[in-house]
């Protein structure tokens, strides 16, 4: 699939939810849960429904095959330990009690996307915010907007390694201590081209990390077919990005270690003035 085809994806998606009454009412009806939610008031139990099952079976069971060639060890090293349920939907609550237990984090139900902000302000306290519905029974392989498969598979799985959660949370503090939009919104790019859509180099293959590519069925397929660039902040600057297609360009660490040594010394100690400077620097 071509990123032309992801964009016509999300026009198909947008037209199939408009025109379903029943998904509309399900998905308002579980972000209403969330929303009554107090960030530190217990996870929203959901009894969902055979047909939410069935899309959760069918989308784990497709990328399973995928994650074993494609996703990079600390990725599928933290999924297993993890060990997701795939017969059917988890419980929120139970997934994010899990993931505290190996790495500190845990999960907050949002009904729906959060502003940065908010939401770089949970990963400073080690939260997630998460969404509890799934998208439409129609586009079980595409979602434009985040649901419980992309936040539970991608960020979830990711979150249960150690390595990849500090790079979380140095992520939202980061974006605490910035003050300017430029720097936010620098912070938010890099977070993009990491966390959401980075690549590894792990002998010699290139392997997915980024919540985004793991959890979707056809950016894994398709994710060697974008111009892959080599992780350099600066060089990402000036490339902008499209969170409703595939991405035509993409950034490769050569290693998890060259990840942390980039990215989270970056986060660990950026703020409004260094980000000015480096995005005043010339691009080499």
């Amino acid at each position: 699939m071509t990123p032309g085809q992801g964009a016509e994806n999300r026009v198909q998606e947008q037209s199939t939810v408009a025109s379903d009454p029943y998904y509309e009412a399900r998905r308002a009806e579980i972000a209403a849960m969330s929303d009554r939610c107090g960030p530190d008031d217990p996870i929203p139990t959901i009894e969902y429904t055979e047909q939410e099952h069935e899309v959760w079976r069918l989308v784990c069971g497709k990328l399973a095959a995928h994650h074993r060639s494609d996703a990079a060890i600390e990725y599928l090293d933290a999924a297993e330990c993890l060990a997701i349920p795939q017969e059917g939907v988890p419980q929120l609550r139970d997934v994010s009690r899990r993931i505290e237990s190996l790495s500190g984090f845990r999960f907050r139900s949002a009904p729906a996307l959060v502003p940065f902000r908010q939401f770089c302000s949970g990963l400073a306290d080690s939260a997630f915010h998460s969404t509890q519905y799934l998208r439409h029974p129609a586009t079980p392989f595409y979602t434009a907007d985040p649901d419980m498969l992309h936040d539970v598979i991608g960020h979830g799985n990711a979150l249960a390694s150690k390595r990849f959660a500090r790079l979380y949370r140095l992520a939202g503090e980061a974006a605490e201590r910035a003050e300017s939009e430029a720097a936010v919104q620098f912070i938010a790019k890099v977070f993009w081209f990491t966390l959401e859509c980075g690549l590894l180099r792990e002998r010699g293959m290139l392997k997915a990390y980024g919540a985004t590519i793991v959890s979707s069925y056809g950016e894994l397929s398709h994710f060697r077919d974008a111009e892959i660039r080599p992780l350099n902040l600066k060089s990402l600057a000036d490339v902008d990005y499209d969170i409703s297609t595939y991405q035509k360009i993409l950034f490769e660490a050569d290693s998890m270690n060259q990840l942390e040594d980039i990215v989270g010394s970056f986060w660990e100690t950026c703020d409004d003035n260094t980000i000015e400077a480096l995005l005043a620097e010339p691009v080499c």
